[in-house]
């Protein structure tokens, strides 16, 4: 989908602040707001606005601990990929999870609200994940970035 200078505006802008009105927006980007809703309308229509969601602290409700769990699988055949799938979003303080081509079949992003209730997820979900031939975890010290897709990119 190719955009013009002001759907990347829109974009860049949503991507910053998802809150803004649309009065708020068309006045940032230079474009009446009812064209500006048209515009909006037709990014959400045609699927490049995905949602629209809250980012939460989660050093704020005491999840202090971010942990990506790195697994191998013992094999690709779609059932063992399907079985483990099924098991794993099931696990409540999975945040996402990534099938890879590489070294590992699956990452996993996980949160804990320390170090020991990681142990209690990794003993009551993790380990008794279907199919899981090695698992290793890393433990996130902090977040050096984390954004959209740059304007210059879209």
């Amino acid at each position: 989908m190719l955009l013009d200078r002001a759907d990347r505006a829109i974009v860049t802008a949503l991507q910053e602040n998802a809150r803004l009105t649309n009065v708020e927006l068309s006045e940032r980007i230079g474009l009446s707001a009812s064209a500006c809703l048209r515009r909006v309308n037709t990014l959400e229509r045609k699927g490049l606005i995905a949602g629209y969601h809250a980012t939460i602290d989660m050093a704020k409700i005491d999840y202090d601990v971010m942990v990506m769990v790195q697994i191998t699988l013992t094999g690709q055949a779609s059932t063992i990929l399907n079985d483990f799938e099924r098991a794993v979003v099931r696990i409540p303080n999975l945040l996402a999870c990534f099938l890879m081509a590489g070294t590992k079949d699956y990452i996993l992003r996980v949160a804990a609200r320390d170090v020991a209730d990681y142990g209690q997820i990794h003993a009551n979900h993790l380990s008794s994940l279907p199919h899981v031939q090695s698992m290793e975890s890393n433990f996130i010290l902090r977040s050096v970035m984390n954004r959209g897709l740059p304007v210059e990119l879209l």
